[in-house]
């Protein structure tokens, strides 16, 4: 598990650096297979079926129809990157290793000794990173990348408190990340269309 702690680690660090939509799109395949693979490692330490079903959907969903999504999108956007973020990628990377600490610093805080501690301080920190991604990119593409790592963070940090979350609600949470990346990415492809680019900041034109 502390092995895939620390992709998970790198994936969310890696994202604060690119620019380039597609390696945001790649980087965020091998940060949800390590999700899945957490997965897989949690049914075999509870020996909970459930486990390996939420791990065959995360692959399914997370790995395989997301991405697949937005390679087609960044497919149409002719080499299309992110040019102006809010915040330069050195002080974004600067705020995520800020963000590692702060969730370090608030698992021995709050629980301290607990076991799950690198994985609960790798869930907070990809919540964390997640949403710093949101708030500093303007592509649409990267602001869907920084929403499903923030999904990502919550799963995990669910995975690692409870030790897998009841079935039901898995179906759930599988069905709204799908539902909100499917709008997300049907809105890119209409941005694009409408200002010929995905820079959300030119929806500011749609002020009456």
């Amino acid at each position: 598990m502390n092995v895939l702690v620390i992709v998970l680690f790198l994936s969310a660090f890696l994202l604060t650096r690119v620019t380039i939509l597609r390696t945001a799109v790649i980087v965020l395949l091998l940060q949800s297979l390590a999700v899945a693979a957490a997965c897989v490692v949690l049914g075999l330490e509870t020996s909970q079926f459930h486990m390996y079903l939420a791990a065959l959907l995360t692959i399914i969903i997370k790995a395989g129809y997301i991405p697949a999504a937005l390679f087609k999108i960044v497919g149409r956007l002719r080499r299309e990157r992110e040019q102006n973020p809010i915040l330069s990628p050195n002080y974004t990377s600067l705020t995520a290793a800020l963000a590692i600490v702060l969730a370090y610093g608030l698992i021995d805080q709050a629980l301290p000794g607990v076991v799950t501690r690198n994985a609960l301080a790798a869930a907070i920190a990809l919540l964390l990173i997640g949403l710093l991604i949101i708030m500093v990119r303007r592509q649409a593409v990267m602001q869907i990348v920084g929403l499903i790592t923030m999904e990502n963070g919550i799963y995990l940090l669910g995975l690692s408190v409870v030790k897998g979350l009841p079935l039901v609600i898995e179906f759930g949470v599988f069905l709204d990340i799908l539902v909100a990346a499917v709008v997300l990415v049907i809105l890119t492809y209409r941005l694009k269309i409408s200002f010929l680019s995905t820079d959300t900041t030119q929806l500011r034109k749609l002020k009456g």
